[in-house]
């Protein structure tokens, strides 16, 4: 009987446990998502986790320059389109893409991937679907928590600390 109890006591605890981790608000880098339908008519999902800066120097500490970064935290973003686009004029099919990029201090790279279930740095670059150059642009006041952004006329914007990633969807 003790021990039945004992075992229960910590079957409850695990289970307790596991609960915890699937609570992804409480999360350093808790989870978030854009979504929007351009003008177009074109409907754009992202889903991401929000790093913060915490005294790091974004570019150096965090994404490095010239380094690939999974463009946010813990699982992949991921970027979903429900028709045919073109992004900065490329084409890219409808689907769900993981999103990643690899800073630069003139331009970045921004990549869709075709594997989006993963974790982290999960990435294979046989997989990509597109990459596309944008220019990398300085923010007027540094962004504390990793952010996406998006308009009405398909315009993404990536920000963290003072830098600031944006491409077009059509």
């Amino acid at each position: 009987m003790k021990r039945n109890l004992i075992l229960g006591a910590i079957l409850l605890f695990m289970g307790l446990g596991v609960y915890a981790q699937q609570d992804k608000s409480k999360r350093a880098s808790p989870p978030d998502s854009l979504r929007i339908t351009t003008s177009s008519g074109v409907t754009i999902s992202i889903n991401y986790s929000r790093p913060s800066v915490k005294g790091r120097k974004v570019g150096e500490d965090i994404a490095p320059v010239g380094k690939i970064w999974r463009t946010g935290a813990n699982e992949a973003t991921t970027f979903e389109v429900n028709k045919d686009v073109t992004i900065e004029g490329k084409a890219l099919k409808a689907g769900k893409y993981s999103l990643h990029s690899i800073p630069g201090e003139q331009t970045s790279t921004i990549i869709f991937n075709k594997v989006w279930k993963k974790w982290g740095l999960d990435y294979d670059e046989k997989e990509d679907a597109l990459r596309v150059e944008v220019p990398t642009e300085q923010n007027s006041q540094s962004v504390e928590q990793f952010t996406i952004s998006g308009s009405k006329e398909g315009r993404i914007e990536l920000m963290w600390g003072t830098y600031k990633i944006a491409f077009t969807v059509k």
